[in-house]
């Protein structure tokens, strides 16, 4: 019964963190392009 519980909350918890850090991703790869374009502006 409790590992049934813990292996859903890791997967839940994997998905979420999953979910969570894409965007992050994607802005510091947005943030990273734009600053490497940007000269000057550190």
């Amino acid at each position: 019964m409790l590992k049934a519980v813990a292996d859903v909350l890791r997967s839940v918890g994997g998905a979420i963190a999953t979910v969570v850090t894409l965007p992050f991703r994607a802005l510091a790869r947005l943030f990273g392009g734009a600053s490497s374009t940007a000269r000057g502006h550190h």
